[in-house]
């Protein structure tokens, strides 16, 4: 008798999880930078709020909209391979069963088993058998221009809007270290998380994003205190 045999696999994550974790790294890196260059120029609270609601909208924006180009350009590269194979397949199907039977000759299988696979598979659905064992393309790994493009957009108003909620409880010179502790917090934790769910380990993913957050937001303030002593 079989027992059900569970086993965890992260690989139908990737698409969401890696626009998401991207957009909500960038928003606080952003934001968060943006917000403590600004307040190093020794800018009132209000101007200061007001630079990182602009740079909230602005930086979600143009998350989705680049997120949208580059996956809706992967998914028309896509389906022309898709309308290629089905010409293919229509043209010539013994050509293209010999060339699915040689793939999985070369994974391992004896000719004649392969030739029987192949043979099967093609009669259950020729071009979803080439999709996948040739072309590398599956439902799970399939491009979706709009889901990245919500993913990206959203994750990144989250992130930034927590830089952003820190300016406004922060008050005078307290500014930049709270922006700047609360940030790079906020990025070990979101790094942790998305190594997590992505079944990687949770330090190499924190520690990652928090060290490139630590160098935005030092650059940027160095940028704009060296700007607020000419002013």
């Amino acid at each position: 008798m079989l027992r059900h045999h569970f086993e965890r696999h992260y690989f139908d994550r990737i698409a969401w999880l890696r626009a998401a974790v991207l957009g909500a790294n960038d928003g606080i890196v952003s934001i968060g930078s943006l917000l403590v260059g600004v307040a190093a120029t020794h800018l009132a609270r209000v101007p200061l709020l007001l630079v990182g609601v602009a740079g909230l909208v602005a930086g979600a924006m143009s998350m989705a909209a680049g997120e949208f180009v580059s996956v809706s350009t992967q998914a028309d590269s896509e389906r022309s391979d898709l309308e290629r194979e089905r010409r293919e397949l229509e043209a010539d199907p013994a050509h293209e069963r010999a060339e699915l039977a040689s793939i999985y000759v070369k994974r391992g299988l004896e000719p004649a088993l392969a030739a029987q696979v192949a043979g099967q598979l093609m009669a259950h659905d020729a071009l979803d058998a080439h999709a996948r064992d040739e072309l590398g393309l599956s439902s799970a790994r399939r491009s979706r221009p709009i889901q990245a493009a919500l993913a990206s957009g959203a994750s990144f108003a989250i992130g930034g809007a927590l830089p952003l909620w820190l300016a406004l409880l922060a008050a005078g010179a307290s500014v930049i270290p709270v922006l700047a502790a609360g940030s790079l917090l906020s990025l070990a934790l979101l790094g942790g998380l998305g190594a997590r769910v992505g079944g990687a380990p949770i330090a190499v993913g924190a520690l990652r994003v928090t060290l490139w957050g630590a160098v935005a937001m030092a650059l940027t303030g160095a940028v704009g205190s060296s700007i607020g002593t000419l002013t």
